[in-house]
């Protein structure tokens, strides 16, 4: 049984992600990157939750009545401090479900979203999960809340493979609906057309989104590694061929180039963040190395 999100949120890993920053890259809400964390003042700010004084939050935001009661320090925090909005779709579709190790790509997945979302809460933004496989199966709004995160955690924990999918008719859907600008994190196996996907990942750059798309792909489709008659089947259609792996391999690892070329050529040509994850590789390790290299990106602007 595959683990938990909040088992797979082991304490190195959060100790990686505790010296992550999750960045925007471009203006968002009229605010720079790197400088998203701007307290509002006045009616309109609405407290939210407490959390514990840490060394350099500013002395203003500490609840003295939570003191006197505890004689421990928190902090006041406030939705309206939030000027990041993190927004994470997961696809949920049936070709997530594969596997040639001991997780599938939506066990690989769900761990990533977790850990954005773990990253965004702790750097008081706010974070949203959208679930899908042909349709919106599942909608949080993104919300800063402590309890909102152990929701956001029991949501990915709950999430099953679904059915077929059609990623760019799902993109269009929510891209209608997000009017915030934020942070667009997919998280995918892409197995939909290039084109379809990039030009509907383009209409969350056109309404000022910064756009990151984690591709999780399973090493047995990154190497090929078989041998002989090998029955194949679609996981999605159920359509079956039988061929000899050690034949077709290099066709197919040809094949495989040319559809990873085409997308992160798109997403370059659109100033969308992609990264590959291998589901081989411990995903906070790949998602801590991802942060790293965005985050000196971002610091070169």
């Amino acid at each position: 049984m595959p683990l938990t999100v909040r088992e797979a949120l082991t304490p190195a890993a959060i100790a990686k992600l505790n010296s992550m920053e999750l960045r925007a890259r471009a203006i968002v809400e009229g605010h720079y990157s790197g400088q998203h964390r701007s307290p509002y003042r006045g009616a309109s700010v609405e407290f939210a939750d407490h959390r514990e004084y840490s060394h350099g939050d500013e002395l203003r935001h500490l609840d003295w009545k939570v003191y006197a009661r505890t004689d421990r320090f928190f902090i006041k925090e406030y939705d309206a401090e939030t000027n990041l909005s993190v927004h994470l779709l997961l696809d949920a579709s049936r070709s997530m479900d594969f596997a040639t190790g001991a997780l599938t790509k939506l066990d690989y997945a769900r761990s990533l979203c977790a850990g954005l979302a773990y990253l965004a809460v702790r750097q008081r933004d706010a974070a949203g999960l959208v679930t899908f496989d042909l349709q919106v199966r599942e909608r949080l709004p993104a919300l800063t809340k402590r309890a909102h995160l152990q929701r956001l955690f029991d949501t990915l924990d709950g999430v099953t493979p679904g059915g077929e999918t059609n990623i760019a008719t799902v993109l269009e859907q929510i891209a209608a609906t997000v009017t915030r600008r934020g942070v667009i994190v997919l998280v995918s196996d892409l197995l939909d057309e290039p084109e379809s996907v990039l030009r509907a990942l383009g209409y969350f750059r056109h309404r000022g989104h910064d756009v990151l798309v984690l591709h999780v792909m399973d090493p047995g489709e990154l190497r090929f590694d078989f041998r002989g008659p090998t029955l194949f089947q679609d996981i999605e259609s159920g359509e079956r061929m039988l061929s000899d792996g050690g034949e077709v391999r290099g066709e197919y690892l040809a094949a495989l180039r040319g559809f990873l070329v085409e997308l992160q050529d798109g997403c370059r040509h659109r100033s969308i963040d992609y990264a590959l994850m291998d589901t081989s590789q411990p995903f906070d390790r790949a998602l801590t190395a991802y942060l790293a290299h965005r985050q000196a990106a971002v610091g070169r602007r």
